[in-house]
């Protein structure tokens, strides 16, 4: 996790699963009820197809995303729980942090996002090109 506590108002940068409209999103994930789904934004980092959903890691690939901005707070410990969040790093499978966002060319947009970054070695899983994850690919997770 991280230090900063999340409220409402903040934006989030979904590229894998909770994407709208996202093969394997999860459907007790009510996200179009706690928050906004906004306008495509970019980020770096880079993104691995880790069969079936993505993870971001330390990189500078420009990949997409979708801003997301929390209206109800309630829903926090359910997204951390689909992602694997946990109170020790060492465990967790995602770490929420916050990032920079970048438009079209890769310059900071002056907004900051929180962002599920993965958290475990990615040795033998393959890059996603682009850097954006294609809606149908997706897989339930849990």
């Amino acid at each position: 996790m991280t230090s900063k506590s999340v409220e409402a108002g903040d934006l989030f940068v979904f590229y894998g699963l909770l994407k709208q409209g996202a093969a394997g999103q999860p459907a007790g994930l009510l996200l179009d009820y706690a928050g906004t789904f906004g306008t495509p934004c970019r980020f770096r980092a880079r993104m691995v197809d880790l069969g079936g959903f993505p993870g971001v890691i330390a990189g500078d690939q420009l990949c997409h995303g979708i801003r997301w901005k929390l209206r109800d707070i309630s829903i926090m410990p359910d997204m951390d729980a689909f992602e694997d969040v946990t109170d020790d790093p060492a465990t967790s499978l995602y770490l929420r942090k916050q990032i920079p966002l970048m438009d079209d060319i890769g310059a900071e947009s002056g907004e900051t996002a929180w962002i599920y970054w993965y958290n475990r070695p990615v040795d033998g899983f393959t890059s996603v090109a682009d850097g954006n994850w294609p809606l149908e690919a997706g897989k339930t997770r849990k």
